[in-house]
């Protein structure tokens, strides 16, 4: 008791929140062989993905279409067309954007899908 008071009173004065209280995002790219959208959208968004605030939030991880998914994850309908981008939040799906619309609609959806999750993402100008 006394180490978990310790650990939370640390965590707010550092400007953060205890792990078991922060809620986790996750990305999941679902994608198949041969699926031209999903080269694109490595070409045009996979190299800075990562370096952005939305992945800080929201780590991506590479799903296939037809292989067994990680495990513990609860989605809506099973997807059928990639990309297919499922935003989780505590491994429950809140947000989905089928298909890639491009990587100027690809960057405001994805913002759009964060913020009303409730992830701290400042909102555009």
């Amino acid at each position: 008791m006394r180490i978990a008071f310790l650990a939370s009173f640390l965590a707010a004065a550092l400007g953060g929140a205890p792990a078991a209280m922060a809620e986790a995002f996750r990305l999941l790219m679902v994608e198949q062989p041969g699926c031209i959208y999903c080269t694109r959208w490595k070409a045009e968004i996979g190299p800075i993905y990562p370096k952005t605030p939305e992945a800080a939030l929201a780590p991506l991880e590479y799903v296939q279409l037809r292989d067994i998914w990680p495990e513990g994850i609860t989605v809506g309908a099973r997807p059928v067309f990639t990309p297919t981008f499922l935003l989780l939040k505590d491994n429950l799906e809140v947000a989905r954007i089928e298909g890639y619309p491009g990587e100027d609609f690809f960057w405001g959806l994805l913002g759009m899908a964060l913020r009303d999750a409730g992830a701290d993402l400042p909102a555009l100008q």
